[in-house]
C-alpha cells in the first residue's frame, strides 16, 4: 500500500501497479481496493494502474463528511499530486456513482468509463421502480447497528448468484477481498447506506464519455434495469450484461472482465 497526506492531515491510501494510462479503479460500499487485487498485475502491462481506497475504507483515514463531492475532492487532489490530469475510471456499485460524480465535476479529463454494477439511485421512488425500498434500507441500517459483522457476510453472500460460484472460489475471494481489506468502522458503513439512499444522478449523467455498462441480469443488489437505464441514457454508452451473474461480475468471472474492460478501453 502507498499513502498520499490529504491537505487536511488525513491519508488516502491507495495501490498502483503498471506504467501507461492512468486506470483508477473504485471500490463499492464497505469494502476496499482489496478487492482489485487480482485484476491489477492483468492490467497493468498496460495502464497506470491506481486504486484508492475511499475514506474511512481500508487503510484511508475517515471524512466525516463522507459525501459524493468530499470523495471526489479527494481523488482530485491525490491524482493531481501524482501529475495526473487525464484518466479512465473503472467504478463498481457505489465507486460507479463515485465515477459518474468525478466525470459531472470535470475537474479531470476523464476519457472512458466502466460502471459495473452502477445505478444513478439506489432506493425506489414514486418515479424510480429499479430501486431497493427504502424500508429495505433502514433494515439494513438497524442491523449493521445490531450485529455488524453478521450483516455484512449476509451483504457478501447476496453479491452472488446461487450457482455462481463455487465454494472454494467464494473461499478465496472472502480471504483476498474481504479480510485483508478488513470492514470499515460501524458508522462509517452506515454514512456509506445513508449516501446510497440519499443520491440520484440520473440528472448529472454524461453524454460525452464512452461508457461501459457491465452488469449481471441476476444483480440482487443493484437492480439490472437500473444499469440499462444509464446506457439509455447516456448517448456514448453500450451496454454487457452476462447471463447468471450477480453483483460482481470482476470476482466471479475476473478473466473475462479484464478481457471486456481492455478491450472496450484500449
Amino acid at each position: 500500500m502507498k499513502f498520499y497526506p490529504l491537505a487536511d492531515g488525513r491519508k488516502l491510501a491507495y495501490r498502483e501497479a503498471g506504467t501507461g494510462r492512468p486506470l483508477v479503479l473504485l471500490h463499492g460500499w464497505a469494502m476496499s481496493s482489496a478487492v482489485f487485487q487480482e485484476l491489477m498485475p492483468l492490467l497493468a502491462d498496460r495502464f497506470r494502474v491506481l486504486a484508492p481506497d475511499l475514506p474511512g475504507h481500508g487503510q484511508s483515514d475517515p471524512d466525516f463528511e463522507f459525501n459524493h463531492n468530499s470523495i471526489a475532492s479527494d481523488i482530485e487532489q491525490w491524482l493531481t499530486s501524482l501529475d495526473v490530469d487525464t484518466v479512465d475510471l473503472v467504478g463498481w456499485s457505489l465507486g460507479g456513482q463515485v465515477a459518474l460524480n468525478l466525470a459531472k465535476r470535470r475537474q479531470l479529463a476523464v476519457g472512458k468509463m466502466v460502471l459495473v454494477a452502477t445505478t444513478p439511485l439506489f432506493i425506489e421512488t414514486d418515479d424510480w421502480p429499479n430501486g431497493l425500498a427504502p424500508t429495505r434500507l433502514k433494515a439494513m441500517d438497524r442491523q449493521i447497528r445490531s450485529n455488524y459483522r453478521l450483516t455484512m457476510g449476509d451483504f457478501f453472500k447476496l453479491m452472488f448468484y446461487p450457482g455462481e460460484i463455487d465454494p472454494e472460489r467464494y473461499r478465496t475471494i472472502i480471504r483476498f477481498a474481504v479480510r485483508e481489506g478488513a470492514l470499515p468502522e460501524k458508522e462509517v458503513a452506515r454514512r456509506g447506506l445513508s449516501l446510497l439512499g440519499n443520491t440520484d444522478l440520473r440528472q448529472d449523467l454524461p453524454d460525452d464519455i464512452p461508457t461501459l455498462v457491465h452488469f449481471g441480469d441476476c444483480d440482487q443488489i443493484t437492480v439490472p434495469n437500473a444499469s440499462r437505464y444509464l446506457v439509455e441514457n447516456m448517448a456514448m454508452a453500450e451496454e454487457v450484461c452476462w447471463s447468471d451473474c450477480g453483483h460482481a461480475p470482476f470476482l466471479s468471472r475476473p478473466d473475462q472482465s479484464v478481457s471486456l474492460w481492455r478491450e472496450f478501453l484500449l
